[in-house]
């Protein structure tokens, strides 16, 4: 059932998370700073209550949406598969994988999920209570510790979030999966090594990159649910079809 995917620790610990900094955001350091009653209180918990709901729920698409599997009758068309010399190191072996857990033909840019316990189309790796408010402190001091600890949290927190926020633009700029990006570092320097210039065979051009993964709609680019632009993902546009 899908509500059993919520009972697991990243899940639950992404949960407590979000609450912890939409509660020291709103209740702590708005409401200190410039008062949840006052306009320009309001407009700043508006703002982030925007966007924290629009985090929670790309989140909770993530959690529920099915990550889809390989067709059980799949076999690699590899006649209509030619492939230029220079894409030889990374195409040749992926037109022919088995995956040795499933027993089956892999398509391409498809790997296996221990998770899930099936090979995943397009498998990206992902690095993956709120209380009365009572702060009756003598004096400003704890509150000071406190403010300091938190933004400090709050600072590691903007610095992972936003190294890993770049880090997945990046990527999909290229039209990378975090996978195929190291794969792709050893198929560069084996194609380095016979003299050979490597260039991934998915990568057409920045702008169709990016809305081959978000859509050629920039206005549904934040929303999670538009998908309809996605194919059935056993079969890629490559480099060299266009």
């Amino acid at each position: 059932m899908e509500w059993k995917r919520f009972l697991s620790i990243p899940v639950c610990s992404v949960f407590l998370l979000m609450g912890f900094v939409y509660y020291i955001t709103v209740f702590i350091f708005i409401e200190d700073w410039v008062g949840l009653q006052s306009s320009a209180g309001t407009l700043n918990a508006m703002i982030f209550t925007f966007m924290a709901s629009l985090c929670l729920f790309s989140f909770l698409v993530c959690v529920l949406t099915e990550p889809g599997y390989v067709p059980s009758p799949y076999v690699p068309d590899v006649e209509g598969a030619a492939v230029p010399q220079h894409q030889e190191p990374l195409n040749n072996s992926s037109q022919l994988r088995r995956c040795d857990k499933c027993v089956t033909y892999k398509p391409p840019r498809a790997h296996h999920c221990r998770v899930c316990r099936r090979c995943v189309l397009r498998m990206v790796m992902i690095i993956s209570c709120a209380s009365q408010k009572n702060w009756n402190f003598s004096g400003r001091i704890p509150m000071k510790i406190f403010f300091v600890f938190s933004g400090a949290m709050m600072f590691g927190l903007s610095i992972t979030f936003g190294t890993l926020l770049g880090w997945h633009i990046y990527l999909m700029s290229c039209n990378l999966t975090t996978i195929e990006n190291y794969e792709g570092i050893r198929a560069a320097w084996l194609a380095r090594k016979s003299g050979h210039s490597y260039r991934h065979p998915f990568n057409l051009s920045v702008y169709k990159n990016i809305t081959s993964v978000l859509g050629p709609n920039i206005l549904k680019w934040l929303c999670p649910t538009a998908v309809s632009h996605l194919k059935d993902g056993m079969s890629y546009p490559t480099a060299h079809d266009s």
